[in-house]
């Protein structure tokens, strides 16, 4: 995908799980479209489609039938466009579909596609030309603060979708940078091999290099994984980029275990899982799931204690700091979020 240019993006998300995780790796659409029609009329469209088995191309017997005779003559019909089956998958959709339309609140758009395509299309071109409105009053500069699985990615990928701010994941910055085999990563790179922290001054150039950019000082920020102690606080303040809404995620050590201790990563498909919230289909996918060293339950408590031990010292740096219960429904985590975006701070006693 060219940044410059767009992108489009069709058959994905096609359920709620794969919505949540597409915006968690901050992969966030300005326009979403739902083609809408009975399904008696997506039925016997889908009953018309033929393919030619020499080309790959698809026509319809009714909408778009070849001219020539030898390709009609060799047209087959495609597997899975039976009307009991196309119907079984339009079930399907309308169960998963009811889920996945709340996660794009005030981007979404449905058209009828019960209509001639120039219509559909003049419609959604309409449609994706408009800009959408910020609630905000102003350039948001989000910080979130949280242990390790207290949901801070996707608090940012939620709020970077609703106010178009640009999701800063400092650790994905340093991944990136390494990836690239850019001039930061060369020097990142040693660091990643063996396993050790990347140096404070080396973090803020990465960082500092995509806060500078237009998109983020035009559209704001929302930032986590970056500042997790006091010294990186004051490297950030002496940068000139400080936030102007803070927000620490609190979660217990019990619910924190829970949650990173059971993710699971399938090697063959890539595929995340957990064994609680979203388990694997199969007995056969199971067997071979692998956990992260870093999600052990020694780990997960050793990086829980470093944060809090951490954050009484970070939420004084921050005074206008909004302290959440982060161990709740994550939608509503999000709701006192953008309350907290949107009204003026607190005021607190010095």
């Amino acid at each position: 995908m060219v940044p410059q240019l767009g992108w489009i993006l069709d058959g994905i998300p096609e359920t709620r799980e794969q919505a949540l995780t597409i915006q968690t790796l901050g992969i966030i659409p300005r326009h979403i479209i739902v083609l809408s029609a009975p399904d008696t009329v997506l039925i016997e469209r889908n009953l018309g489609k033929r393919i030619d088995p020499q080309t790959g191309e698809i026509y319809h017997t009714t909408f778009d039938w070849p001219p020539e005779s030898e390709i009609q003559n060799r047209l087959v019909v495609p597997t899975g466009i039976l009307e009991l089956e196309t119907a079984q998958k339009l079930l399907e959709y309308h169960r998963n579909i009811v889920r996945i339309l709340p996660l794009y609140p005030k981007i979404l758009k449905v058209i009828s596609a019960d209509q001639p395509c120039v219509d559909v299309f003049y419609q959604a071109l309409t449609y994706v030309q408009t800009n959408h409105r910020s609630n905000a009053p102003f350039t948001p500069r989000v910080l979130l603060c949280g242990p390790v699985g207290s949901g801070k990615s996707l608090q940012a990928a939620l709020l970077a979708q609703k106010y178009r701010l640009v999701n800063v994941c400092c650790g994905q910055l340093l991944k990136e940078a390494v990836a690239d085999k850019s001039a930061y990563g060369k020097v990142i790179q040693p660091f990643f091999e063996k396993e050790m922290a990347v140096p404070d001054n080396i973090v803020m150039k990465v960082l500092c290099q995509r806060l500078n950019q237009p998109d983020c000082i035009q559209k704001g920020w929302v930032l986590h994984g970056f500042p997790r102690d006091l010294d990186q606080a004051r490297l950030l303040d002496r940068a000139d980029h400080r936030p102007n809404r803070v927000f620490f995620l609190n979660v217990p050590l019990d619910s924190i275990i829970e949650r990173v201790t059971l993710r699971r990563t399938d090697p063959v498909t890539g595929e995340r899982y957990h064994l609680m919230y979203k388990p694997p289909p199969t007995l056969e996918i199971q067997a071979r799931l692998l956990q992260n060293p870093k999600d052990s339950e020694e780990q997960v408590k050793l990086r829980t204690d470093l944060f809090y031990k951490n954050c009484a010292e970070l939420e004084h740096f921050y005074r206008q700091a909004i302290t959440l219960n982060g161990d709740q429904d994550p939608y509503s985590v999000f709701e006192y979020l953008e309350s907290g975006i949107i009204n003026p701070l607190p005021s607190k006693v010095p």
